[in-house]
This record gives C-alpha cells, sequence and structure tokens, in this order.
C-alpha cells in the first residue's frame, strides 16, 4: 500500500442519510467533519474493528433516536390538533386537550428513561414455543395489563445468523402501526435473551382454527382471505414483503380479525427457504406421514396429526413458500400473494395442495406446481373459488395482484365484500373470550427454564458471545400508548392476584 493511500470514516444515519446533514446539531457536523478526514491506511486489528463498528453503529443509532423522537412527537400533535377539528371542539376544550397530551408527553419522556426489564412482568403462562424460543402469556405489574412475550435466546440468533432478521422484525413492528399487524409495546434484552412485548391476541392462530375445522365454508373462506389481503397490503404499502405468510401467522384478535405476525424472526428469511437446505435435508417424520392412495379424508386427518410438529420444528414447512422464493434468483411482493393462495386451497380442501411425506418431497412439488396444483374430485368447491387460487398460485407475471391489490379486490371469489368496513363487521367465526387472560385458544405447554439466569440453561459459556453483544445495539423499545396508558381494566377482567 503506498503512501499516498489513505481511509474515510463515513457515518449514516437514519434512511442513510449521513448525520452531518442540516437536522444535527453543529457539534455532531464537527465531529463528523472531523473523522472524515484524510488520513493515512493503518493496519488495524480485528478487536480494533469491531470496536470501530459498534462506536459508529452507536453514534448512528443515537442521533437516528433523536430524530425518530421529534418526528414521532410532532406526528402526534398533528393527529390531536385533526381530531380536535373533526370534532368540532371549543378553544377552551382544545386548550384544556393540549394541556393533558402535554403532561403525557412528558411523561413518556421520563418514562422512557427508565429501565424495563423482566422484573416488571409477571410470567402467567407458556403460549407458544418455537425453534429459537418461545411466547408466554404474562402481565405488567405496575398496570395490569397483559401482553404476549416474544423471548429469543441471543446465543441461537448468533449460531443460525438470525441477527439481521430480528433487527427486520423489530423494525417492521416499530414502524407498522396498523390495525393489520399485531401491535409491539416494548422490546428489551439482557444478556441471555431478547424480548419483545407484544399485545396478546387472545383467539389463537389461523393454524389451530384449521386443524379444528374439517374444512371453512366458502363464505368463512372468502372472509378470512379477504381481511389477509387487507393486511398483507398494508405491509406492502410500507415497502416490506412477509415472505412468510402462513396459517402460523394469521393471528386471531379477541373478536375473530385477523392480524400478521412473525416477519421473518424465526421462521421466514432463514436457511430454510433456500434451494440446497431441502435437497440435502436428513429430516424424517412420523412412518404414517404417507399420502400414497390416500383418499382427502385420510390426507387430511394425517395432515393435521403432523402439522403441530413441523410448526415447532427448526425445519418448518416449505408448503407456503412461493417457488421464486427457493430459486433465490429474485423475488418481489407477488410471493405473498401465492402462500395466500395455497392458504386459500387449505382452508376449502383441508390440507394444502403440496403436502407430502417430507419436506423435500414438498418442496419437488412446490417447484412442479403445474403438475401438482390439482382439486380432489371429492371435495367439490365452487368455479370462482378455484379460478382465484390458481390465479394466486401461478407464474409471478401473471399473479393477481401484479397490477395492485384492486385487481384482487375485483375478482369474482370476493363479490357482495365490504373491503371498507370488513373489519367492523361480526367475524366470521366469533372468538369466546372468557377474560383477557383466557387461553383457551392455544395449545397447552409445559413450562420451561428459558427465564432462568444465564449460565444455567445455556449449552454455552458466557464468554462465548459476550464480545459479541454489541450487535443488538438499540434494540430497546417503548411505545407511547404503552407507556402513557394508566387507568382500570375492562370490567371483565380480573387481574391475578
Amino acid at each position: 500500500m503506498s503512501s499516498s493511500s489513505s481511509c474515510t470514516f463515513f457515518i449514516e444515519g437514519k434512511g442513510g442519510i449521513p448525520i452531518t446533514n442540516s437536522r444535527q446539531p453543529r457539534a455532531v457536523n464537527s465531529l463528523v467533519m472531523a473523522m472524515t478526514e484524510q488520513t493515512p491506511c493503518i493496519s488495524m486489528s480485528n478487536h480494533t474493528k469491531e470496536r470501530v463498528t459498534m462506536t459508529k453503529m452507536t453514534l448512528e443509532n443515537f442521533y437516528s433516536n433523536l430524530i425518530t423522537q421529534h418526528e414521532e412527537r410532532e406526528l402526534r400533535q398533528k393527529r390531536l390538533e385533526k381530531a380536535m377539528d373533526e370534532e368540532g371542539l371549543r378553544d377552551e376544550e382544545k386548550r384544556m386537550r393540549r394541556s393533558a397530551h402535554a403532561r403525557k408527553e412528558t411523561e413518556f419522556l421520563r418514562l422512557k428513561r427508565t429501565r424495563l426489564g423482566l422484573e416488571d412482568f409477571e410470567s402467567l403462562k407458556v403460549i407458544g414455543r418455537g425453534a429459537f424460543g418461545e411466547v408466554r402469556l404474562v402481565q405488567k405489574k405496575d398496570t395490569g395489563h397483559v401482553y404476549a412475550m416474544k423471548i429469543l435466546r441471543k446465543t441461537d440468533m448468533l449460531e443460525k445468523e438470525q441477527v439481521g432478521h430480528i433487527r427486520a422484525e423489530r423494525d417492521i413492528l416499530v414502524e407498522a402501526d396498523s390495525l393489520w399487524v399485531v401491535k409491539m409495546f416494548y422490546s428489551f434484552q439482557d444478556k441471555l435473551n431478547l424480548y419483545l412485548i407484544m399485545e396478546f391476541l387472545p383467539g389463537g392462530d389461523m393454524m389451530t382454527l384449521l386443524m379444528k375445522k374439517d374444512t371453512l365454508t366458502e363464505e368463512e373462506t372468502q372472509f378470512y382471505i379477504a381481511e389477509t389481503v387487507l393486511a398483507i397490503d398494508s405491509i406492502h404499502q410500507l415497502g416490506f414483503i412477509h415472505r412468510d405468510i402462513k396459517p402460523d401467522n394469521l393471528l386471531l384478535d379477541s373478536k375473530g380479525h385477523v392480524k400478521l405476525s412473525d416477519f421473518g424472526l424465526c421462521t421466514g428469511l432463514k436457511k430454510a427457504h433456500r434451494t440446497d437446505f431441502y435437497r440435502n435435508l436428513n429430516h424424517s417424520l412420523p412412518s404414517d406421514f404417507n399420502f400414497q392412495n390416500m383418499n382427502s379424508k385420510r390426507k387430511a386427518e394425517t395432515w393435521k396429526r403432523n402439522r403441530r410438529q413441523l410448526a415447532f420444528s427448526t425445519v418448518g414447512t416449505p408448503d407456503y413458500i412461493a417457488p421464486e422464493v427457493f430459486l433465490q434468483t429474485g423475488y418481489n411482493k407477488l410471493c405473498d400473494w401465492w402462500s395466500l393462495g395455497v392458504i386459500m386451497y387449505e382452508m376449502l380442501i383441508g390440507y394444502p395442495p403440496f403436502c407430502s411425506e417430507t419436506p423435500q418431497e414438498t418442496y419437488k412439488k412446490v417447484m412442479n406446481w403445474k403438475e401438482t396444483l390439482i382439486f380432489p374430485p371429492e371435495v367439490p368447491i365452487s368455479e370462482k373459488a378455484k379460478d382465484l387460487i390458481l390465479r394466486f398460485c401461478c407464474e409471478w407475471e401473471q399473479r393477481v395482484g401484479a397490477p395492485g391489490v384492486e385487481e384482487i379486490k375485483t375478482n369474482h371469489f370476493f363479490e357482495g365484500v365490504d373491503w371498507e368496513h370488513i373489519r367492523e363487521r361480526p367475524a366470521a367465526i366469533p372468538i369466546e373470550i372468557k377474560s383477557i387472560d383466557d387461553t383457551s385458544n392455544f395449545d397447552e405447554f409445559p413450562d420451561s427454564d428459558i427465564l432462568k439466569p444465564m449460565g444455567a440453561v445455556s449449552n454455552h459459556p458466557e464468554s462465548e458471545f459476550k464480545n459479541k453483544d454489541w450487535v443488538f445495539i438499540n434494540y430497546t423499545y417503548k411505545r407511547f400508548e404503552g407507556l402513557t396508558a394508566r387507568g382500570a381494566l375492562p370490567s371483565f377482567i380480573k387481574p391475578r392476584k
């Protein structure tokens, strides 16, 4: 390397914007200017490079958070003013509303500075378990509010190279403030785990609902597919692709309406989406998981019997993944509509179109979908239902939704759907909820030791990963509505003592 060569430092802010832009304090600009002066390159150890990267991320996140905090505060103020104008409030009423809002903002800033941890929540019950952690029903001790706490082991995230996917999950849940997406109220971490505090949806998930039913009627299917169309479109409008749409990730709220969850956290966007993963997969299912010479009823029964195992395994199932995702040659948001077509088929027929004895065989059927996507004659469904499924599950260039979501909404299968008010209408299948901590729509899981202190459950020495902990920087998040929500719980809720 010649003595004339040089190195340059560059620090990016939110959205890739250099933090030297005019929105930053002058002192920060001076700091960055000093860091970006031309200096001779010197050899740096890996340890030094890692410390430099950590410092860079710390600065980026600090100032990015300041900008975001300011923008969110301004947005809340604009929403308040708009709401007051729509209500036609008098000046004195507006003044009182603004004063109350200002007190909330002050409280939010104070509470954001407080440290949130496991000690702030009481664990009530394990309601879900996956390859990298579990989900618990918890109650916040100071408010009595009930949440679903998703717990993820850091060691597994690092070992399985899931760090980027966790970050994507957390960032999407922060940004996607929508009725169609499960709401995240807090996120935090300790030495062992990452924690996502989500709204608890007592209706369970679509996988559980489908396992309870033999099949859904076309009217019921129309409702759930229509709501999922709107849910998927809501994240597409934000520029996100879910890539792992399946019944497990369609949650049901207390009234039976759909919300999307799991944005690439434990299942999607991992090695299981690569073609060579299924070619080389050594994975066996129970010996009775055999679809040869089975009629539709036996296929449905066998599928349900083994579905739970597939959901909880590290392998998962490729049944809902679009063929272009496997090819890794490039894909877009249309891959989500393929997955929805597979779910629609499962709702009406009783099992997905490509289910097989092994994930490898399923993968082969997905890739050979032109020959394997068939409708069993013994389970009759309408021609308009078949047509929509085949419009979802086809070459991506011809797939419904390619021009836009309006093409899907105007499909004959959705005739009579009130798209504007569907979430306000009764759900196709009512959900019976006795209390806010009712878990009757979830499977029973034995309690686990995942919340024990570091070293008690980990198979790895603490020192093995402590130097990598900086990759989880800026994981903490507190939502305004969560921290400022106070008052009595709804009358039907009986808080646990």
